[in-house]
């Protein structure tokens, strides 16, 4: 599925899975949607996956849930190499406080749907 959302000065077109849910309301509880990573990294991409521009490399799809996560939330361990697996939880745990998990959606864009034909 393609979006679309404005910047100051363009638009900026992102992907994401066809059955990701639609984005919430800005400052409604968090549902998955992926849409804020999707359009940029977060200041813990920022610091620990080294991405400073782009769709998140840690935005996982979970086909069971329907949704999107973070992967640096779900399996830090994947993504930085110097955490042991058996630190998963803690870290994750960690990361989650810095993105501000369950503090409700922070991307106030306006999102639409990609025209079939933008011309």
């Amino acid at each position: 599925m393609a979006l679309w959302y404005a910047t100051d000065k363009s638009f900026k077109i992102i992907e994401l899975h066809a059955d990701s849910p639609a984005k919430p309301d800005y400052g409604a509880a968090c549902n998955g949607c992926g849409i804020c990573c999707a359009a940029s990294p977060c200041p813990v991409a920022f610091a620990f996956l080294f991405q400073f521009k782009g769709k998140c490399r840690a935005l996982l799809w979970q086909e069971e849930s329907r949704r999107y996560v973070c992967g640096m939330v779900v399996y830090p361990d994947r993504y930085v190499r110097l955490i042991p697996p058996r630190w998963r939880e803690g870290s994750g745990q960690f990361f989650a406080t810095r993105i501000a998990a369950g503090a409700g959606c922070d991307f106030a864009a306006e999102i639409d749907d990609l025209p079939e034909d933008p011309a």
